[in-house]
Protein backbone atom coordinates (compact mmCIF):
# COMPACT_ATOMS: atom_id res chain seq x y z
CA UNK A 1 0.00 0.00 0.00
CA UNK A 2 1.84 3.32 -1.20
CA UNK A 3 0.38 6.09 1.61
CA UNK A 4 0.11 10.02 0.73
CA UNK A 5 3.78 11.70 1.46
CA UNK A 6 1.76 13.55 4.63
CA UNK A 7 0.28 10.11 6.17
CA UNK A 8 4.19 8.37 5.19
CA UNK A 9 5.32 11.04 7.37
CA UNK A 10 2.86 10.64 10.17
CA UNK A 11 3.03 6.92 9.72
CA UNK A 12 6.96 6.68 9.94
CA UNK A 13 6.98 8.26 13.28
CA UNK A 14 5.53 5.59 14.91
CA UNK A 15 7.77 3.78 17.24
CA UNK A 16 7.87 -0.02 16.04
CA UNK A 17 6.29 -2.01 18.22
CA UNK A 18 3.80 0.09 19.75
CA UNK A 19 0.28 -0.47 20.07
CA UNK A 20 -1.62 2.57 17.93
CA UNK A 21 -4.88 4.32 18.23
CA UNK A 22 -5.42 6.05 15.01
CA UNK A 23 -8.21 8.57 15.72
CA UNK A 24 -10.09 10.05 12.93
CA UNK A 25 -8.99 6.75 10.82
CA UNK A 26 -10.90 8.07 7.64
CA UNK A 27 -10.87 5.01 5.34
CA UNK A 28 -8.28 3.07 7.89
CA UNK A 29 -4.84 3.51 5.22
CA UNK A 30 -2.34 4.60 7.74
CA UNK A 31 -3.44 1.79 10.52
CA UNK A 32 -3.45 -0.52 7.37
CA UNK A 33 0.25 0.47 6.63
CA UNK A 34 1.24 0.11 10.16
CA UNK A 35 0.49 -3.54 10.48
CA UNK A 36 0.87 -4.79 7.00
CA UNK A 37 4.60 -3.43 7.20
CA UNK A 38 5.02 -4.73 10.94
CA UNK A 39 5.72 -1.58 12.63
CA UNK A 40 2.99 -1.85 14.75
CA UNK A 41 1.19 -5.06 15.90
CA UNK A 42 -1.88 -4.16 16.42
CA UNK A 43 -3.94 -0.65 16.09
CA UNK A 44 -7.03 0.76 17.25
CA UNK A 45 -8.85 2.47 13.84
CA UNK A 46 -11.26 4.83 15.82
CA UNK A 47 -13.75 7.37 14.14
CA UNK A 48 -16.95 9.55 15.31
CA UNK A 49 -18.58 9.04 11.71
CA UNK A 50 -20.27 5.50 10.56
CA UNK A 51 -19.37 6.54 7.11
CA UNK A 52 -15.52 6.46 7.52
CA UNK A 53 -15.81 3.09 10.04
CA UNK A 54 -17.93 1.41 6.94
CA UNK A 55 -14.78 2.57 4.36
CA UNK A 56 -12.74 1.46 6.96
CA UNK A 57 -14.32 -1.91 7.38
CA UNK A 58 -14.08 -2.81 3.69
CA UNK A 59 -10.25 -2.01 3.32
CA UNK A 60 -9.01 -3.84 6.16
CA UNK A 61 -10.94 -6.70 4.72
CA UNK A 62 -9.55 -6.15 1.50
CA UNK A 63 -5.91 -6.17 2.49
CA UNK A 64 -6.74 -8.90 5.17
CA UNK A 65 -5.53 -7.83 8.50
CA UNK A 66 -8.88 -7.96 10.53
CA UNK A 67 -6.82 -9.95 12.81
CA UNK A 68 -4.87 -6.93 13.66
CA UNK A 69 -6.64 -3.96 13.51
CA UNK A 70 -9.96 -3.27 15.93
CA UNK A 71 -12.23 -0.98 14.54
CA UNK A 72 -14.17 1.08 17.09
CA UNK A 73 -16.50 3.89 16.90
CA UNK A 74 -15.39 6.75 19.25
CA UNK A 75 -15.84 10.54 19.81
CA UNK A 76 -11.96 11.39 19.68
CA UNK A 77 -10.49 9.30 22.42
CA UNK A 78 -13.24 8.57 24.94
CA UNK A 79 -13.96 5.08 24.16
CA UNK A 80 -9.95 3.83 25.12
CA UNK A 81 -9.04 2.76 28.34
CA UNK A 82 -5.79 3.59 30.03
CA UNK A 83 -3.03 1.80 29.06
CA UNK A 84 -4.98 0.36 26.09
CA UNK A 85 -2.31 1.48 23.37
CA UNK A 86 1.27 3.15 23.38
CA UNK A 87 0.46 5.69 20.46
CA UNK A 88 -1.93 7.78 19.77
CA UNK A 89 -2.35 9.20 16.16
CA UNK A 90 -4.68 12.72 15.67
CA UNK A 91 -3.74 13.71 11.92
CA UNK A 92 -5.57 15.72 9.19
CA UNK A 93 -7.58 18.06 12.02
CA UNK A 94 -7.75 21.07 13.25
CA UNK A 95 -5.65 22.12 15.86
CA UNK A 96 -8.03 23.26 18.29
CA UNK A 97 -10.48 20.11 18.07
CA UNK A 98 -7.26 18.23 18.43
CA UNK A 99 -6.45 19.91 21.81
CA UNK A 100 -10.09 19.81 22.83
CA UNK A 101 -9.91 15.90 21.86
CA UNK A 102 -6.68 15.84 24.26
CA UNK A 103 -8.18 17.53 27.17
CA UNK A 104 -11.22 15.36 27.53
CA UNK A 105 -9.64 12.21 28.58
CA UNK A 106 -6.19 13.28 30.52
CA UNK A 107 -6.32 10.32 31.99
CA UNK A 108 -5.83 8.55 28.68
CA UNK A 109 -2.85 10.69 27.62
CA UNK A 110 -1.24 10.62 30.67
CA UNK A 111 -0.88 6.90 30.20
CA UNK A 112 0.37 7.16 26.68
CA UNK A 113 4.51 6.90 25.46
CA UNK A 114 3.92 9.38 22.56
CA UNK A 115 1.28 11.00 20.50
CA UNK A 116 2.07 11.65 16.53
CA UNK A 117 0.50 14.79 15.42
CA UNK A 118 -0.52 16.57 12.25
CA UNK A 119 -2.49 19.56 13.18
CA UNK A 120 -4.04 21.36 9.95
CA UNK A 121 -4.47 24.83 11.67
CA UNK A 122 -3.52 26.52 15.10
CA UNK A 123 0.11 24.67 14.93
CA UNK A 124 1.53 27.09 17.41
CA UNK A 125 -1.20 26.52 19.94
CA UNK A 126 -0.83 23.00 19.78
CA UNK A 127 2.56 22.65 19.96
CA UNK A 128 2.24 25.07 23.51
CA UNK A 129 -0.54 22.54 24.63
CA UNK A 130 1.68 19.26 23.92
CA UNK A 131 4.12 20.99 26.33
CA UNK A 132 1.87 22.54 28.56
CA UNK A 133 0.39 18.83 29.43
CA UNK A 134 4.12 17.42 29.99
CA UNK A 135 4.94 16.57 26.73
CA UNK A 136 8.07 17.13 24.45
CA UNK A 137 8.57 17.23 20.70
CA UNK A 138 11.25 14.74 20.13
CA UNK A 139 11.08 14.95 16.44
CA UNK A 140 9.14 17.08 13.65
CA UNK A 141 8.83 17.42 10.06
CA UNK A 142 7.87 19.38 7.17
CA UNK A 143 5.76 17.88 4.22
CA UNK A 144 5.13 20.23 0.99
CA UNK A 145 1.79 18.11 -0.95
CA UNK A 146 -0.05 19.74 -3.62
CA UNK A 147 0.74 22.91 -2.86
CA UNK A 148 0.26 22.58 0.82
CA UNK A 149 2.67 22.86 3.85
CA UNK A 150 1.88 20.01 6.83
CA UNK A 151 3.77 19.62 9.89
CA UNK A 152 4.20 17.07 11.45
CA UNK A 153 5.31 16.32 15.34
CA UNK A 154 5.86 12.67 17.26
CA UNK A 155 6.02 13.26 21.04
CA UNK A 156 6.69 11.72 24.38
CA UNK A 157 6.14 12.25 27.92
CA UNK A 158 8.97 14.42 29.36
CA UNK A 159 9.53 11.97 32.46
CA UNK A 160 10.60 9.22 29.51
CA UNK A 161 13.68 11.79 27.84
CA UNK A 162 17.09 12.30 29.15
CA UNK A 163 17.56 15.36 28.65
CA UNK A 164 14.50 17.13 28.04
CA UNK A 165 15.78 20.62 27.87
CA UNK A 166 17.23 20.03 24.66
CA UNK A 167 13.58 19.36 23.35
CA UNK A 168 11.87 22.60 25.42
CA UNK A 169 10.60 25.46 23.21
CA UNK A 170 11.35 28.25 25.19
CA UNK A 171 10.58 31.23 22.83
CA UNK A 172 7.75 32.48 20.66
CA UNK A 173 9.39 31.46 17.28
CA UNK A 174 9.94 28.05 18.87
CA UNK A 175 6.59 27.53 19.23
CA UNK A 176 5.43 29.61 16.02
CA UNK A 177 7.73 27.62 13.92
CA UNK A 178 9.62 24.74 15.68
CA UNK A 179 12.73 24.26 17.35
CA UNK A 180 13.72 21.32 15.75
CA UNK A 181 12.52 22.53 12.21
CA UNK A 182 14.30 25.72 13.09
CA UNK A 183 17.84 24.86 14.15
CA UNK A 184 18.07 21.76 11.54
CA UNK A 185 17.71 24.92 8.72
CA UNK A 186 14.68 23.07 7.30
CA UNK A 187 14.79 23.81 3.30
CA UNK A 188 10.96 23.43 3.10
CA UNK A 189 10.47 25.95 6.40
CA UNK A 190 12.64 28.28 4.69
CA UNK A 191 10.46 28.08 1.38
CA UNK A 192 7.55 28.44 3.70
CA UNK A 193 8.70 31.73 6.06
CA UNK A 194 9.60 33.51 2.64
CA UNK A 195 6.27 32.58 1.35
CA UNK A 196 4.61 34.00 4.60
CA UNK A 197 6.47 37.11 4.32
CA UNK A 198 5.55 37.65 1.05
CA UNK A 199 2.09 37.11 2.05
CA UNK A 200 2.54 39.39 4.99
CA UNK A 201 4.04 42.39 2.70
CA UNK A 202 0.93 42.18 0.08
CA UNK A 203 -0.98 42.75 2.96
CA UNK A 204 0.69 45.42 4.75
CA UNK A 205 1.12 47.18 1.27
CA UNK A 206 -2.86 46.91 0.85
CA UNK A 207 -3.61 48.14 4.72
CA UNK A 208 -0.98 50.85 3.46
CA UNK A 209 -3.41 52.59 0.75
CA UNK A 210 -6.14 52.06 3.81
CA UNK A 211 -6.65 55.14 6.72
CA UNK A 212 -8.87 53.83 9.41
CA UNK A 213 -8.41 52.46 12.75
CA UNK A 214 -9.47 49.54 12.06
CA UNK A 215 -6.37 49.39 9.40
CA UNK A 216 -3.76 50.36 11.88
CA UNK A 217 -4.70 48.30 14.24
CA UNK A 218 -4.14 45.06 11.57
CA UNK A 219 -0.68 46.66 10.19
CA UNK A 220 0.69 46.59 13.93
CA UNK A 221 -0.98 42.95 13.88
CA UNK A 222 1.16 42.27 10.65
CA UNK A 223 4.11 43.99 11.29
CA UNK A 224 4.45 41.22 14.89
CA UNK A 225 3.94 38.49 12.46
CA UNK A 226 6.75 39.76 10.28
CA UNK A 227 9.11 40.19 13.38
CA UNK A 228 8.09 36.88 13.75
CA UNK A 229 9.03 35.53 10.75
CA UNK A 230 12.34 37.80 10.50
CA UNK A 231 13.51 35.52 14.03
CA UNK A 232 12.48 32.47 12.21
CA UNK A 233 14.73 33.51 9.46
CA UNK A 234 17.96 34.35 11.28
CA UNK A 235 18.08 30.38 12.14
CA UNK A 236 18.88 30.20 8.48
CA UNK A 237 21.30 33.24 8.57
CA UNK A 238 19.04 35.50 6.14
CA UNK A 239 19.13 38.09 8.44
CA UNK A 240 16.35 40.23 8.64
CA UNK A 241 13.68 40.84 6.18
CA UNK A 242 12.20 44.13 6.80
CA UNK A 243 9.36 45.64 4.75
CA UNK A 244 8.59 49.91 4.62
CA UNK A 245 11.38 50.29 6.58
CA UNK A 246 9.66 49.27 9.55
Amino acid sequence: MQLSKRLSAVAGFVTPGYKVADVGCDHAFTSIYLVANHISPQVIAMDVNLGPLERAKENIEKYKVEDRIIIRRSDGIKELEPGEVDSVILAGMGGILMTEILSVRKDIVSTLKEMILQPQSEISKVRRFVQDHGFLIMDENMIKEEGKYYFVMKTKLKSMVENPETFELREAVHFSFGRLLLERQNTLLLEYLLKELRTCEKIYDQLSLEQTENTESRKKDILSKIDLINNGLKYFNKGEMKIGGK
